[in-house]
């Protein structure tokens, strides 16, 4: 029997957490369409996960693209099939890598500190505060993040997607001595559209995997700097967790037949 109520005890939370969660999303979105707008934060948002967001996605990138062509160099020489690595860098920065390493990394730095801010004005009674003055929290607080991660990540994943395959033309350039225009050629004659739309499809729910997950377990921590601490971590590991299943779930839509 303690068994069965250790299950039990565990389920119950489970649905408690994903009914809490479903509630927070749905109102989040709410506030996110219907007026009144705070602009100024949404700017703010939207630079602070763009702009400032840009050089650790950037650095990832590259290597990324470096990393792979080399890789692909290594394996390819073993059937001969050398021609193709540009080929496997376009398509595995666009479709997957790209959008996969952009969102982990937004999800370490932008997820976190959305919720160690949030998290702190819950424990020192700011969102009380706000509530107090007429001011809605989810209308204040997380819709403009929400909207900013949705609108941001798609810009963010098309520029780690342009330095990832340069990575890749470095390498194989510079180091492996392709031919500078049959490279590109090869890289512009096989990419398609519905790879880097792909991507950017990927890149909008990541960042709104990684937005919600921070404004959600900020909002709801409780316990001091200790329950700060906690649910900064919860943000980072969950919205990883989130953005790895989700991309399989995206990916089986988009590519499946």
């Amino acid at each position: 029997m303690i068994f069965l109520q250790t299950v039990g005890r565990v389920f119950l939370a489970f649905l408690a957490t994903a009914g809490r969660l479903s509630i927070f999303t749905i109102s989040g979105v709410g506030h996110c369409l219907r007026p009144p707008f705070y602009f100024r934060i949404i700017a703010k948002q939207m630079i602070e996960i763009g702009y400032y967001s840009l050089p650790v996605v950037g650095l990832t990138a590259i290597f990324a693209g470096m990393v792979l062509a080399l890789q692909s160099y290594t394996g390819f020489a073993r059937f001969s099939a050398e021609g193709a690595i540009a080929n496997v860098v376009v398509l595995s920065i666009t479709r997957e890598l790209g959008p996969v390493l952009a969102g982990l990394m937004v999800a370490g730095r932008i997820g976190a500190a959305m919720a160690a801010e949030i998290g702190t004005m819950r424990v020192t009674e700011q969102i009380d505060a706000l509530t107090t003055l007429s001011t809605n929290p989810m209308k204040y607080l997380v819709a403009p993040r929400l909207i900013a991660g949705l609108t941001m990540m798609p810009l963010l994943v098309l520029v780690a997607d342009i330095i990832g395959v340069f990575g890749g033309y470095l390498v194989a350039v510079h180091k492996l001595g392709f031919n500078p225009s049959n490279y590109i050629q090869n890289t512009w004659n096989f990419l398609e559209f519905t790879d880097v739309f792909s991507g950017l499809v990927k890149a909008s729910v990541f960042g709104f995997i990684v937005t919600l997950m921070g404004c959600y377990h900020g909002y709801h921590s409780k316990g001091g700097a200790q329950g700060v601490g906690m649910a900064t971590t919860n943000a980072v590991v969950s919205a990883s967790i989130l953005i790895l299943c989700s991309d399989y779930i995206l990916t089986e839509i988009f590519f499946s037949k």
